[in-house]
């Protein structure tokens, strides 16, 4: 295997492994945040804004994978 095809590896197995952790991320706060609505539906509003900070948290780990992967992707 040449250094150009490990470089294309590499970037495409980065940037899949990073998208596996904050997929998992996502779909445990989404879940945890419909139980707790259901548990307190007064707090719904509330429940809600802290789901989609926590979403826009944990996608940010997937945009650092996209950007290793355009670092990566670079040097092929």
């Amino acid at each position: 295997m040449d250094t150009h095809a490990a470089a294309l590896l590499g970037a495409g197995l980065a940037y899949g492994l990073a998208a596996i952790g904050p997929g998992i991320g996502i779909g445990i706060v989404a879940g945890n945040a419909v139980q707790a609505m259901v548990r307190q539906p007064e707090m719904a509003g509330q429940v809600r804004a802290t789901m989609f900070l926590g979403i826009a948290f944990t996608e940010a780990l997937a945009l650092f994978g996209l950007l290793l992967f355009f670092i990566l992707f670079g040097q092929a």
